[in-house]
């Protein structure tokens, strides 16, 4: 019977090691990490190939036991933006593959790639260790210029082809829920019956339902304050430009509200945004806050001295800040797209708003603000809902998706 053991994961454009919500880490970053940890406290062995990016990296560090991050060689030993690794396959591929200490590949059973970087260069890894490769795209460019804004940039040709490169050569594709599901199959020709939907986690052990004064008192939040959070990165595509608007936009018409605005996070390339000039042009003087991003547990506080997290992203494949702010129980506000409307409950765990109009944003703003016993209600709500993701569920149905690759690789290799 086969048992897969050991798995070779690579997340070759950035680190599970990084900070989320700086540069270019974000939901995946906690996604690798955290299902590793969770595989491996099964009993199955993960390594998580990475670009190295710095000259002072180990080559490899223990995460934790049975989980190993090996830092590879490819390109510049610097931070470099995703936009610019296309090419770097090959070598990141090389890399991989000559990195390991073991003379032979039979000491991975499968290989599981995150993002289309690491897809493309784990179609070669796996012909040369003639093994199943598992993919998670995490985002799609088809799905993304599908919701172009005037004035962004397209995903790039070569981006599009190597997802349809992936989609044709992996053994399996998982995807974070039904929609994008739904969407390999019509977007890029996927066979249904070769991908697995498997929704994301949350660590409920750090992001819980807690006293909500407490954590304002320890953040510095007066009581009073109608407090919204955004978490992540500052890029267009994530929307806090929408967020700005639509909180000047409430100002300017209920001037009685005690609003105020925290937005956790950072960016890094052409579509970094810089909130600050934007939030006083618009008149938000002293009511909007910018922090860098924060570690789990202080981002745990900041949800839970909120009233309401908002998560006006243009494309999300899921949405974990959602998530792990309804673990936390508070309600959400965000975009009806992509995976959003599987993470969140409209009118249970919070309210999806349909497009980016700030007047729409503002108006749903206000009703949260005038109707304390919704707040109240969607926040119960939320910490019911989020109480079902847990990463040891994600965990076992990745587990799941790499037998049953490794299985159709093998019959297929007798034939």
């Amino acid at each position: 019977m086969l048992q897969v053991k050991r798995v070779a994961m690579l997340s070759l454009h950035t680190s599970p090691l990084e900070q989320p919500g700086s540069g270019d880490a974000g939901g995946m970053n906690v996604y690798v990490r955290s299902v590793a940890v969770e595989l491996a406290a099964t009993g199955v062995e993960v390594e998580i190939f990475t670009r190295a990016t710095d000259r002072h990296q180990r080559p490899s560090v223990e995460l934790v036991p049975g989980v190993t991050v090996r830092h590879v060689e490819a390109g510049p030993r610097r931070k470099i933006a995703k936009e610019a690794l296309p090419g770097l396959e090959a070598a990141l591929a090389a890399s991989v593959t000559g990195s390991h200490p073991f003379p032979s590949h039979r000491h991975f059973d499968v290989i599981h790639s995150h993002y289309w970087i690491s897809g493309t260069a784990g179609l070669a890894v796996a012909r040369a260790w003639d093994l199943p490769l598992v993919h998670t795209m995490h985002t799609m460019a088809r799905v993304k210029n599908l919701r172009l804004q005037a004035g962004e940039k397209p995903e790039p040709r070569v981006r599009i082809d190597g997802e349809q490169d992936i989609v044709g050569g992996a053994t399996r594709l998982i995807a974070n829920t039904s929609t994008e599901a739904a969407e390999l199959e019509s977007l890029y020709g996927a066979n249904p019956r070769a991908v697995d939907v498997v929704a994301p986690g949350v660590d409920l052990q750090v992001f819980s339902s807690r006293n909500s004064g407490a954590a304002r008192a320890r953040l510095g939040v007066p009581r009073g304050v109608f407090h919204v959070v955004f978490a992540g990165r500052i890029q267009r595509m994530k929307g806090p430009q929408v967020l700005i608007r639509a909180a000047a936009e409430l100002h300017a018409r209920r001037p009685d509200i005690p609003l105020h605005v925290t937005v956790l996070g950072a960016g890094s390339g052409a579509d970094v945004l810089d909130l600050a000039p934007l939030a006083d042009s618009l008149g938000l003087h002293g009511q909007v806050t910018l922090h860098p991003p924060v570690e789990a547990a202080v981002l745990a506080d900041w949800f839970r001295a909120a009233d309401v997290v908002a998560v006006p992203s243009f494309s999300e494949s899921f949405g974990l800040v959602a998530l792990e702010a309804q673990a936390c129980g508070t309600p959400v506000l965000a975009a009806n797209v992509g995976g959003l409307p599987k993470a969140v409950e409209h009118g249970r765990t919070g309210l999806l708003v349909d497009g980016h109009e700030s007047g729409r944003w503002s108006a749903e703003l206000e009703r949260l603000y005038d109707d304390e016993g919704m707040r109240r209600a969607l926040g119960y709500g939320a910490a019911v809902h989020a109480a079902a993701f847990g990463w040891k569920r994600t965990a076992t149905l990745t587990a799941q998706s790499y037998l049953q690759a490794a299985e159709q690789f093998s019959a297929h290799s007798v034939r």
